[in-house]
């Protein structure tokens, strides 16, 4: 459950938080706002699915959420980076918001799964550094070019 807020700051998973991330009209405006680790991401979406999103859809119905909203971030960063131009009523001020679609879609796979994304992460990094300790160092195409320009 959702810790309440504490001397008048918010708290979410009973993290304390230094700031809060105000939206008018879609729009995040400067101030406060939250900071979660991966465990407190975990259960306060868990915590919202069960008091304000009823239940989780089925792992297949979230998978294909995260595919969607992957592909939202992906046709705003192909205008952005890429050779695309943005459609009208389109902006690249959109990415954080489907960064924050993924990641949300991702904690509530997690969940279903019973998978605890911070143990995910911190085996993955040690797998990936065992593993590619050199290979990167070692990777002719990631070298500097003569020039001492990026590849």
């Amino acid at each position: 459950m959702v810790d309440p807020p504490v001397n008048g700051d918010q708290t979410i998973g009973g993290t304390q938080h230094l700031t809060e991330r105000n939206h008018e009209a879609g729009s995040p405006q400067p101030g406060p706002r939250p900071s979660l680790t991966l465990d407190a991401a975990q259960s306060a979406v868990d915590d919202w699915i069960r008091s304000i999103g009823v239940r989780y859809f089925s792992e297949l119905t979230n998978l294909a959420q995260l595919v969607e909203e992957v592909g939202e971030l992906a046709r705003l960063m192909s205008r952005k980076y890429g050779d695309q131009s943005f459609k009208a009523g389109e902006s690249a001020e959109r990415i954080p918001e489907e960064l924050g679609d993924i990641l949300f879609v991702l904690l509530c796979l997690a969940n279903q799964m019973q998978i605890n994304l911070n143990d995910a992460l911190v085996e993955g990094l040690a797998t990936k550094t065992q593993r590619d300790a050199r290979r990167h160092f070692d990777n002719p195409k990631l070298q500097p070019r003569s020039n001492g320009t990026e590849p």
